[in-house]
């Protein structure tokens, strides 16, 4: 079973889409459509999977758990021990609401002094009205781009992370498609 379940998970890191039900068939040497039903069914039981509005296959364990041992002090150093205090899934941690999540790739620095560099990706949320000083995914007037989101005078408009770029007030529309909830950064 941890096998199956491996090997699912690991089409999945590598396409970045589940398997359909043929694919599971195919790659797990099964004979039925049936027998990869009966399957899915027992790992949607134990948590490893679930079905999204659509009835679609998605992981509920992409990062499993990873071993919290304690906080690390970012100013002068002091003595630290090495304690497992707990573990903690890195889904539900960032994220709240798994069918509205999606990922993005940030192209561009006009979000670099909120910590948001080229390159990452932003965990964003549909769904969510915004607030001023959310950073969102916005469409305005036509074209898209991730700022924070600023009201005055009643009037949404858009604020940049870096000062070589102005604030964008919408000469038409100004409609958010999600806030962005954490940024994914590699090393």
């Amino acid at each position: 079973m941890e096998t199956y379940k491996n090997k699912i998970l690991e089409f999945y890191r590598q396409s970045r889409r589940m398997p359909s039900y043929a694919e599971i068939m195919a790659m797990l040497g099964f004979k039925s459509k049936n027998a990869v039903y009966k399957l899915v069914n027992k790992l949607i039981g134990e948590g490893v999977f679930d079905k999204d509005s659509r009835g679609r296959l998605v992981p509920n364990a992409l990062f499993s758990e990873v071993p919290m041992l304690g906080l690390v002090e970012a100013g002068f150093p002091t003595a630290a021990e090495e304690e497992l205090v707990d573990t903690m899934s890195l889904d539900d941690y960032l994220i709240d609401n798994k069918e509205a999540t999606y990922l993005l790739e940030v192209k561009g620095d006009s979000m670099i002094d909120a910590g948001i560099q080229e390159g990452d990706l932003v965990i964003v949320e549909r769904g969510r009205e915004p607030k001023p000083g959310n950073i969102v995914i916005a469409e305005v007037d036509g074209g898209w781009t991730m700022k924070y989101y600023r009201v005055t005078n009643g009037r949404a408009w858009l604020e940049a992370a870096n000062p070589r770029y102005g604030p964008i007030h919408p000469e038409q529309e100004l409609k958010v498609a999600a806030i962005v909830k954490g940024v994914v950064r590699k090393y």
